[in-house]
């Protein structure tokens, strides 16, 4: 709340707790939803009833935008590596490789553009995807 009235936004912006796999938000009710390395936090049987939460809130034509950390096909080191920490301490390394692309496809979102690009060694995707 400090950060949004030293912004000046307050006025401008709701803040919502609440549960992923359950917004409270009326069907189509957005025009856009941004993820940013907030998918791969959820437990992978809850990721599609995740997207599905975003599906119902999008209205017609809607957007995705989501960037998360890729689970490749062959590993390198770098995500061997990163794994192999996110299993020993999670708390700390919360994060973990996920398939966003198919992720998306699977819940009904047509991709648009998709990159994949590197951070720290490690291929994260940026995708924009439409409903």
């Amino acid at each position: 709340m400090k950060r949004l009235q030293s912004a000046g936004v307050i006025d401008r912006v709701d803040l919502y707790v609440g549960d992923a796999t359950e917004l409270p938000f009326a069907h189509g009710s957005f025009d856009a939803v941004f993820m940013s390395f907030t998918l791969e936090l959820f437990d992978t049987p809850e990721i599609p009833l995740v997207l599905e939460q975003c599906r119902q809130v999008l209205r017609p034509g809607g957007r995705i935008g989501l960037v998360a950390m890729v689970k490749p096909e062959q590993p390198g080191l770098a995500i061997r590596l990163y794994e192999w920490c996110h299993a020993r301490w999670p708390a700390m390394v919360d994060c973990r490789p996920i398939h966003a692309r198919e992720a998306l496809q699977e819940a009904g979102f047509t991709i648009e553009i998709a990159k994949q690009l590197m951070m720290w060694g490690l291929p994260i995707d940026v995708v924009r995807a439409r409903k």
